[in-house]
């Protein structure tokens, strides 16, 4: 798959101790995308999760926005050394939408129109860590930035923030996504630099 992105500026860590290890400050919205950038009508989005035995709860995008809405503010850490601070989303986080799902499983996969996938333990999106994001900064989230919604998931890598998301799956074991089978971390932690699968 093809990558896209613009090249970036900004101040290095030594500057401000808020970036974790290895990272720039930007003011920019960088864009990083493993493939084209799929074209979904609000009409034909959907987001589904699926437990371990198969059974599956969906939401279409007026159901998704009939659920509590939450303001999101944070900062966003890409693998690719950029940093953004103070971002503000709206989205519904992931603790509504898990409240109606029974799983005894401890690992998820994202899944995105497009084909790609990340894995993220179950853990790290509940208790207010993750939302399924559709406004960024006021605005409908921008297809190149992952609209009509996204995974946002911003205390790991924004890899793990998957765009155009459309669904999880539950796993009883950690099976590998995309940019992880292709040599990124397993996890992706930006305060420990987990970048490749060989970072501990």
């Amino acid at each position: 798959m093809g990558i896209v992105t613009p090249g970036f500026f900004g101040k290095r860590r030594e500057a401000d101790p808020h970036l974790p290890p290895g990272q720039y400050e930007t003011k920019d919205f960088p864009v990083l995308s493993a493939g084209p950038t799929p074209n979904i009508h609000e009409g034909e989005w959907e987001f589904s999760i699926t437990n371990e035995s198969g059974d599956v709860k969906r939401w279409s995008w007026d159901e998704f926005m009939a659920l509590p809405i939450e303001n999101v503010d944070t900062d966003i850490h890409c693998v690719t050394r950029w940093s953004k601070f103070d971002t503000k989303w709206r989205g519904v986080s992931l603790d509504t939408l898990f409240a109606e799902i029974e799983t005894d499983a401890d690992f998820t996969m994202a899944h995105s129109y497009g084909g790609y996938t990340t894995n993220v333990p179950l853990e790290d999106l509940l208790e207010g860590k993750a939302w399924v994001a559709f406004e960024f900064d006021g605005e409908p989230l921008d297809p190149e930035h992952g609209g009509p919604a996204r995974l946002l998931v911003p205390h790991l890598y924004f890899w793990k923030s998957a765009k155009w998301v459309t669904g999880l799956t539950m796993h009883e074991t950690d099976e590998l996504g995309f940019w992880e089978v292709n040599g990124y971390h397993a996890y992706g932690d930006p305060w420990k630099e987990q970048r490749y699968y060989y970072d501990s």
